[in-house]
């Protein structure tokens, strides 16, 4: 079986991530590709946070959170085609990369789960309830990584 692979038409993997996708400019979430979804599963998780936020605010900054995406293989660019969770800045839509002026270049993680079920969670749902309802329930996973530095 071919493994589940999430890219996107934007930028490539390790790559800087084109203005337009971040808070500074359109904050546009961008287009995603979903290759190699295994058979039976029933939706999608779409996390996107930046880990390097560590180093200015003391946690890892969710920038966009997403389940019960139906099984698709694209998500359009500034799209939300499931359930969106509420992210570090308390919203509940994609929220593009915004790292302060001066602290290097930021790894934005784009990860997609291939889940076995749909989740039956909230809209006030945070990422960390999310990680906990998919426990057990991951068929596949996969990630992409955008750069951006201001």
């Amino acid at each position: 079986m071919k493994k589940l692979m999430i890219t996107s038409t934007a930028f490539q993997d390790n790559e800087r991530m084109p203005d337009k996708y971040t808070a500074y400019f359109d904050n546009l979430s961008p287009p995603l590709g979903i290759q190699n979804i295994p058979e039976g599963t029933k939706s999608l998780v779409l996390i996107m946070d930046d880990p390097d936020a560590q180093r200015v605010v003391g946690h890892t900054w969710d920038h966009w959170v997403m389940w019960d995406i139906p099984v698709q293989e694209t998500i359009a660019e500034n799209t939300a085609p499931g359930i969106q969770g509420v992210g570090s800045n308390g919203k509940n839509a994609y929220h593009g990369p915004r790292p302060p002026t001066g602290t290097g270049i930021h790894h934005y993680l784009f990860k997609i789960y291939a889940l076995d079920t749909k989740l039956d969670l909230q809209k006030s749902s945070a990422k960390k309830d999310i990680e906990q309802a998919m426990k057990g329930r991951i068929l596949a996973q996969a990630q992409l990584t955008g750069l951006y530095s201001k």
